[in-house]
């Protein structure tokens, strides 16, 4: 096990950080300016019926309950994680189905961990309001880079051509893998508008995933018009799992392309899940 990440000699002192920095996390939503709405000649068309699904649980695998988890991403046989909470954010290299860690690094006390994602080589990790972001050889953690973005970071992922980003809004920005410029940006939108608190992001076949923070919902998103195609409801997964809807909430998502399995897990929950997503009965009979 890497220096970098030790167990607490106290489970308390995990439990006071982390209600701490729910609270600031929580303050922070609540005093975040009205948003904008984009204007896109998208917002004219008229919407068409969107799919709703469930799940089917195809395996289960540990996971650390003291993981506040924030990112998550399969790649080359390891699943990658990023946790949050000041003074306690890290990134972990795990064996899935072992849960045992791979490698580790403690991030500096100041900064709250957020999204991750893999791109090439490049392990690359958002903060939450530091405006910064990291860049790591997955190999071995080793720090190459910084970058900086003008807004809070919240999930990340990539189409193997742009960096895809969210920062808790409804909008999802697109950025230069080379340069962290952004060079777009959509707006998320069902038939009720925008779709705000866009979480954790994965790319998977063509489509944007997105935990929604604080629910047990995952949108599937278009990535060229920010459109909802279809909702993922993981309410009976959530409570399978001991989650609930302000601290261990539904957030985490990975997905293995070679071998097409979908992974999803929450913040403190002792377990990671496989799922089959299947359409809800009443959508099943359209």
């Amino acid at each position: 096990m890497n220096a970098g990440i030790r167990k607490t000699s106290s489970s308390a002192v995990i439990i006071v950080l982390i209600v701490l920095s729910f609270s600031q996390y929580t303050r922070a939503q609540q005093d975040r300016p009205p948003q904008k709405s984009l204007h896109r000649s998208e917002q004219k068309e008229t919407y068409q019926y969107v799919p709703s699904y469930t799940f089917r649980i195809v395996n289960i695998f540990p996971h650390d309950d003291k993981a506040f988890t924030q990112g998550l991403v399969f790649d080359e046989g390891i699943l990658y994680e990023g946790t949050g909470i000041n003074k306690a954010s890290s990134l972990r290299g795990i064996k899935l189905d072992t849960g045992e860690l791979l490698r580790g690094l403690k991030l500096p006390d100041r900064f709250f961990g957020e999204g991750i994602t893999v791109f090439g080589n490049r392990l690359i990790q958002l903060t939450w309001r530091s405006r910064t972001g990291f860049v790591y050889d997955k190999r071995n953690f080793k720090l190459l880079g910084k970058f900086h973005y003008r807004t809070e970071g919240w999930g990340i992922t990539h189409d193997d051509r742009r960096l895809i980003m969210s920062d808790g809004t409804a909008n999802i920005y697109f950025l230069d893998p080379e340069t962290y410029e952004i060079n777009g940006r959509i707006e998320v939108t069902d038939i009720n508008g925008p779709v705000t608190r866009l979480n954790e992001l994965e790319y998977i076949r063509g489509e944007i995933y997105s935990n929604i923070w604080q629910t047990d919902n995952i949108a599937i998103i278009d990535p060229e018009t920010g459109r909802v195609k279809g909702w993922i409801d993981l309410s009976g997964l959530s409570k399978l799992a001991g989650g609930d809807k302000t601290v261990k909430t539904l957030n985490g998502i990975a997905y293995d392309k070679d071998t097409d399995r979908l992974f999803v897990t929450g913040k403190l929950w002792p377990r990671i899940y496989e799922i089959q997503i299947v359409p809800r009965p009443s959508d099943s009979v359209r």
